[in-house]
């Protein structure tokens, strides 16, 4: 294994040091020469012949960045390479590793060939570079991320600790991020679209219903602030909070006296979630007690 790649590797675990810079070709002001020789090693290698890395963290890119980028390769060129490395079963041919944003940029663009840097790396090196990467450059929406974390720890048995020098992170900041992925899907895609922010995310963790907090929060334009606040309400508002939301939740008059009168029978808080006559009965308990009680009224003879 070269040199660069240690070098790189140790730098990262140190916090995104210039050894991925310089191992990526980048320009150094502390450490021109080391870039400067990185970058030296390119070589121009047919766009064809590259192929996209299924591991990539980073899922989502957008048009208007990659058209911009393409204009500007049309102009100047790519002026730092790719890093690739030779392409598992596919004899001559290489796999990209990290410059997807610039790859995908200079095929809008019409390029041929792309100056890329090969490196020798095992699978996982390769994602623990793409990860370094694109946690530097903040390209990571946060589900992206929080995945990324989780896959070196699966893959590769990394704990927490190891990720975060990994990626130059502290700890807690890796262990929030993998506590997003216990939400339920339907709010990591409102998380993912940009929809919800992180810390609105965290503030729904551990929730009774983190789809409705999160559904009401998009609805009203809550801060993070607001969104804690409502989360320590312990019940999100009953009555819908936007047209669109009414077509998922039904929360008609019957309804509404049917929870009433349930709740006057049970004496807890009743919710009843009605989605085209299929849904949920949630019963609240603060206490050991009111749950004893609620088990004798349902398991009661008649």
């Amino acid at each position: 294994m070269s040199n660069g790649v240690n070098v790189s590797m140790a730098e990262g675990r140190r916090g995104l040091g210039r050894g991925l810079s310089a191992l990526l070709g980048e320009s150094d002001a502390e450490n021109p020469a080391a870039a400067a020789e990185a970058a030296a090693g390119a070589r121009e290698i047919p766009i064809e012949l590259i192929h996209r890395n299924p591991d990539q963290p980073r899922r989502r890119f957008g048009e208007a960045e990659i058209a911009e980028l393409a204009d500007s390769i049309r102009e100047k060129g790519v002026l730092q390479p790719v890093l690739v490395r030779p392409a598992p079963n596919l004899p001559g041919e290489y796999q990209l590793v990290a410059g997807e944003r610039r790859w995908r940029a200079s095929q809008q663009a019409g390029l041929k060939a792309i100056p890329a840097l090969v490196r020798e790396l095992d699978d996982q090196q390769v994602l623990e570079i793409a990860i370094i990467e694109n946690v530097q450059r903040a390209d990571l929406g946060p589900i992206e991320e929080s995945l990324s974390y989780r896959a070196l720890m699966d893959r590769f048995g990394r704990t927490q600790e190891e990720v975060a020098q990994v990626v130059g992170k502290s700890r807690p900041h890796v262990a929030n991020a993998l506590r997003l992925l216990s939400l339920p899907a339907e709010v990591q895609t409102l998380l993912a679209d940009g929809k919800l922010t992180a810390g609105h995310a965290r503030a729904l963790i551990g929730s009774l219903n983190p789809l409705a907090f999160a559904e009401e929060v998009i609805a009203r334009g809550l801060n993070v602030r607001d969104t804690e606040a409502l989360v320590k309400r312990g019940a999100p508002e009953k009555k819908s909070a936007s047209p669109g939301a009414a077509g998922k939740l039904s929360r008609d008059h019957d309804t509404m006296a049917l929870e009433s009168d349930l709740s006057e029978v049970l004496g807890l808080d009743v919710e009843i979630r009605d989605r085209g006559g299929v849904g949920e009965l949630r019963i609240r308990y603060a206490t050991l007690e009111q749950l004893d009680d609620l088990c004798r009224k349902l398991t009661r003879g008649g």
